[in-house]
């Protein structure tokens, strides 16, 4: 049996993925607390994870199901900083990520998840199938579309060997 790494290096190996993942499904506030959230719930878990996990494809189901919880909380209470200017956006970015992300946020649900999970979080289709539900014809299909929207919406995008550029 081999031994776990400790959690700090889980966070550091992954915490980037993850981030990227919360971020291209929901707004850049949210997306922060549901990494925390999805570090918090993990940490509790990752003494339970057996050595062997794909522990990428372990964090990003995590961070889904954090995300969902996200969502209805937000559908639950009133966005008072809906028209702030300047809210929600990372301090790092520049337009092209903006542009970007808001052309994420106009897919469909499904090809959304299946875009920022496969292309930003790295999972195999039958680990996104996995997470989001149905075949793995379907999540690489979702993905397809998703691209091609993207493609026709943002014109710098490109998808090369699993990773949206």
């Amino acid at each position: 049996m081999t031994s776990k790494p400790p959690f700090e290096t889980i966070v550091a190996a992954h915490g980037a993925t993850v981030l990227r993942v919360c971020r291209a499904i929901l707004t850049s506030v949210d997306a922060d607390d549901a990494w925390s959230e999805t570090f918090v719930a993990a940490m509790k878990a990752y003494p339970g994870l057996p050595s062997d996990a794909n522990v990428q494809a372990w964090l990003v189901t995590i961070a889904h199901r954090k995300a969902i919880d996200v969502t209805r909380a937000v559908a639950r209470r009133a966005r008072l900083d809906a028209d702030l200017p300047g809210v929600g956006i990372a301090p790092a970015a520049d337009h092209r990520d903006l542009d970007l992300a808001d052309s994420l946020a106009r897919l469909p649900l499904k090809q959304k998840q299946a875009v920022a999970y496969h292309y930003l979080g790295g999972l195999s289709y039958a680990d996104v199938a996995a997470v989001i539900g149905g075949t793995t014809d379907a999540a690489r299909r979702a993905a397809a579309d998703g691209i091609a929207t993207l493609r026709r919406t943002y014109p710098g995008v490109t998808a090369r060997n699993g990773e949206l550029q």
